[in-house]
């Protein structure tokens, strides 16, 4: 199901009780986030809050703050329309495979085989209710903006009531932008989500990582010497937003992806000062450019790892136009200590996209990410094994697919084991290896945010073998077999308890 708007998101999570209101007035100086951390921590993920008068340097911001929204499996789907995100895993492989409709004739082809792409395509409109309300802020700026000249300055980044999450951060930051770039050569499109530090009323920085699709489009225009247009939305469906944080292959559209999710078209419109398109549902929309060459320390940040991450140069937003909703509400999130919000975004990706994965290696049974690896530190795998030494060969495949690089660790473990279950994984660890024989280590890529690398963005990762050892494994006695009872005392017992 596809959301007329952010608002209409948080109306249907509130009737499904999974909103809280907050009237009172709430700074967004540390005070949101912490009650946000909170409630992230609650059993289940707590519930979304709605912060209906956030205070700003000691004023009252005139849009409503949204945090927590996407922080539950329950909410998830919601977002994602379905009643559990397992049911977009079996559409998944095969809109990888497809590419979207042509004409009627594809289009229907495509239905047979159930994949629902006639809506998938984006379409462009000529307006939308995200530029209800326009900010032209920089008067040397191309505008295709024909409406009442605008004052300069008359709303600026601070003005939104963007927060400051963690004590010792270099500043407010945007935490959920949509960040909308294109290769200036080859015309594809990307939207990835970086987050912004804020500088003054006009600049940000632009925190994409050397590994972002994102500095790949902005090294083409370094090397042209040519300004880069960015564009970032806030809000919409949020379909789209977690769209921006999937690990989409390469060259796989998100605003496409998103079609998909939602099952309808995303509509798309054309920035006022910029060429560059946005969903036109969007609630806020910051048109500006990045400039080759300028760079700007940016930090420090208390990120998902738990940490702090240091103070580094990133490129410089410079806003040209700020458009939005006249009933825009800003979507926010922190991140920290696990569990927090994007520990359940991360979840539904890995269990949307397992078929992808099983469709690279047909021995895997399940596979998750636990919270406290934070994010991709520390992967859980079991497989179906057959042959000696499969667990490394599944090991060193992920690590050679997209952000899985990044992955610290990686237990794979056999089919019945719950991977799901921590305590039965570091069980099996424990039980079913000799360090030296089950674990290899190598080196690779390394996220940028992680802090214990010797050297930034390059660094070691460990894979260990918790499988049952086969002949050819230098393992030279009978593998014992595992305890378990017999299923008929089983059912003798279940009887009894039930008396």
């Amino acid at each position: 199901m596809a959301f007329r708007s952010f608002q209409d998101f948080l109306e249907q999570i509130e009737r499904a009780s999974e909103l809280q209101r907050v009237s009172e007035p709430v700074d967004t100086d540390l005070v949101i986030a912490e009650w946000a951390n909170r409630e992230m921590k609650s059993p289940g993920g707590g519930k979304a809050l709605l912060f209906e008068k956030p205070i700003i340097d000691g004023k009252t911001s005139a849009f409503p703050v949204a945090i927590n929204t996407m922080g539950s499996r329950k909410r998830i789907a919601m977002a994602l329309g379905v009643n559990d995100v397992a049911d977009l895993a079996q559409e998944i492989q095969l809109i990888l495979k497809a590419k979207p409709p042509t004409d009627l004739r594809e289009g229907f082809a495509l239905l047979k085989q159930g994949i629902h792409l006639l809506h998938a395509r984006p379409k462009s409109v000529r307006e939308g209710v995200c530029q209800e309300v326009v900010h032209i802020l920089d008067s040397n700026q191309p505008s295709n903006y024909a409406g009442p000249a605008r004052t300069k300055y008359q709303t600026s980044l601070l003005d939104l009531p963007i927060l400051k999450c963690w004590p010792k951060d270099g500043g407010r930051f945007i935490t959920f932008p949509n960040v909308h770039t294109r290769d200036p050569e080859s015309g594809a499109r990307n939207v990835g989500m970086y987050r912004m530090q804020i500088f003054d009323e006009r600049t940000t920085a632009m925190h994409w990582q050397v590994h972002k699709v994102g500095a790949r489009h902005g090294k083409v225009y370094y090397q042209r010497g040519e300004r880069m247009p960015v564009a970032v939305t806030l809000g919409g469906d949020p379909a789209l937003t977690f769209a921006a944080t999937a690990p989409l292959p390469d060259g796989l559209d998100e605003i496409l992806f998103a079609g998909f999710l939602r099952k309808k078209s995303v509509e798309l419109v054309k920035c006022k000062t910029i060429d560059v398109e946005v969903p036109a549902d969007a609630d806020f929309v910051l048109e500006g450019f990045v400039q080759p060459g300028e760079m700007r320390p940016e930090g420090p940040f208390g990120d998902h790892t738990g940490f702090y991450t240091a103070v580094e140069d990133y490129p410089v937003f410079h806003l040209t136009a700020i458009t939005h909703r006249r009933d825009a509400i800003y979507p926010t999130t922190i991140v920290g200590p696990p569990p927090m919000e994007d520990f359940y975004m991360g979840d539904a990706t890995v269990r949307i996209f397992l078929p992808v994965f099983k469709m690279n290696f047909p021995e895997l049974v399940d596979m998750t990410l636990p919270p406290e690896g934070v994010f991709h530190n520390l992967v859980f795998v079991s497989i179906r094994k057959q042959y000696p030494y499969q667990a490394f060969k599944v090991m060193h495949g992920l690590w050679g697919m997209g952000q899985m690089m990044f992955s610290k660790y990686i237990v794979v473990a056999d089919e019945d084991c719950d991977v799901h279950n921590t305590s039965e994984v570091l069980f099996r660890l424990c039980a079913n290896t000799d360090p030296v024989r089950d674990s290899t280590i190598i080196r690779n890529p390394s996220d940028s945010l992680d802090h214990a690398p010797t050297e930034q963005n390059i660094g070691s990762h460990m894979g260990i073998d918790a499988t049952r050892k086969l002949p050819g494994e230098n393992y030279h006695r009978p593998w014992p077999e595992l305890l378990k009872m017999d299923e008929r005392v089983q059912r003798i017992v279940d009887s009894l308890r039930k008396n």
